[in-house]
Parts: structure tokens; sequence; C-alpha cells
């Protein structure tokens, strides 16, 4: 079976006004995870942690040059898998760190400069059944060349092809799956020339799109395009947080507009 995407965290300038704002938009509640260390908050779906959040020392500097999300990918050996994506062209971020009582963990760059996590847990987890607001729906990369990128991550965590879809003049949106997901669950595509730097794009499922496209706006954000259907039937936003953290939603149309 192949790797897949495990936990997320956003590093924010504002935790405690980010914290409010995913509160709003997307229901997660929030509970401090006790760090002795560190202040890190857990976002949760009912009592399962889906996300993490916290404050970007003000001497490290983001991935994406800013508030940004980032996305940890499980695997069974986080030395061997970063070292073999080493030899596949990646930089490294964050040497291989544990964490006491939680796992190991590293933070990379693919060949084009898109910034993930690798992650090892201590023990396993539930996590809450797919789709379920609150959960991360979809995982969307904007890369510079999409079929290079295809192959470094098929490469090194045996993701494979589902679908191609033609986007017109945006080219071919590659859906990448496994045996478990055949329909897939995630894509890559050419980004938009204005997008300066590949990364990685997380959806955040949730119950109603519009409804909560209003509360993006209504809680200080930005909704950078508008509910737009995808295959499948649902509807997607991407948006901005107040602190300039890139995202997106996911969700059905309750209203009854086609």
């Amino acid at each position: 079976m192949a790797s897949k995407f495990v936990w997320y965290e956003l590093m924010t300038s504002d935790a405690p006004g980010a914290e409010s704002f995913y509160r709003d938009v997307v229901g997660w509640s929030a509970r401090d995870a006790g760090m002795t260390n560190l202040k890190y908050t857990l976002l949760l779906v009912g009592e399962i942690p889906v996300a993490g959040l916290m404050q970007c020392p003000p001497d490290v500097p983001q991935g994406q040059g800013g508030p940004g999300w980032l996305g940890y990918v499980g695997v069974a050996d986080v030395d061997a898998t970063l070292a073999q994506a080493q030899k596949l062209g990646a930089s490294v971020h964050r040497a291989p760190t544990d964490i006491p009582g939680v796992g190991r963990f590293a933070v990379l760059a693919d060949p084009q400069g898109a910034v993930f996590a690798l992650f090892k847990p201590n023990g396993a987890s539930t996590p809450p059944a797919p789709m379920t607001p609150g959960t991360i729906g979809w995982h969307e990369l904007h890369a510079a060349d999409a079929e290079k990128a295809f192959a470094f991550y098929s490469a090194l965590f045996g993701w494979q092809r589902t679908q191609a879809i033609d986007m017109g003049p945006l080219g071919i949106y590659q859906v990448f799956g496994d045996e478990s997901a055949p329909m897939g669950f995630g894509g890559m595509f050419n980004k938009p020339a204005e997008e300066a730097q590949p990364y990685w794009l997380y959806y955040f499922a949730v119950a109603d799109i519009d409804a909560a496209a209003a509360r993006v706006t209504a809680s200080g954000g930005i909704v950078r395009r508008e509910p737009q259907q995808v295959p499948g039937g649902a509807w997607i936003i991407q948006g901005q947080d107040p602190q300039g953290a890139t995202f997106a939603l996911v969700g059905m149309r309750r209203n009854g507009s086609a």
C-alpha cells in the first residue's frame, strides 16, 4: 500500500488568531498538546486530532516564505525514506528528529521546491471517516513540471496514476491514488505562471461550501476562488487566512444552486 498524508500543521504568525479563524471556518475544536517546551495546539474532529498549529519562531524562515500549511506523509522509516528522497533530488530542510512520545519526522522539499514532511508515529491511530467535515479531503500539488513531480513521488511513496483530467489551457490534472483509493486521494498539475513557487495545497472538508465561503470572509480571510464544481459532484473554494496561509475547502452545495 502506498504512503499517505497522515498529519497537517500550520505554522503561523498569529497562533490565537489562526485558531479562531479555523474554528469558525472549518469547525475544528482545539486543545493544547501539553508539550513542555513548545506551545502546540491540536485541531480536532470530535475527539480525534487531525492537524496541529503553532506560532512560527521569528528566527525560523517558513518553507513558503510566510505562514503556511505543511503536510506529513506517513512512512515506515523516516531516515531511509529521506535518504531515498535525496537520491531522487530532494533537499533537506530539517534532519530526522524525534518528538518524545509522538514519533519521528523530517522536513524536506521535492526537486522543484515544494515542501512536505515525513512522519513515523509511535503508535497507530484511527482517523475519522473520509470527507467527514474537518478532515482533509484532497491533496493538490502545484508543480513546476507535473510529469517530473509525479515520477518523484511515485518512486518515493508508491503513488499510482488513476485518472488524467484535461483542464484546457491549464493542461492535464493528474489524479493519484493506490489500491485502497482507486479514485485517488490527490492530484497534481503545472502551476499557473503567477504562482511563484511550487507548493502543496490541502482541502479541508466542510458540510456546505457556500456557508463555509461566507464564514471565510466573515472571519477575516479571503476567498481567492469562488465555489467551483469538480468531477464527482463536490464543490471547492480556495482561500487565504488572515495571516496569509493558503488553504482550500471541499464540500457539497446545499442551497440548491447548480
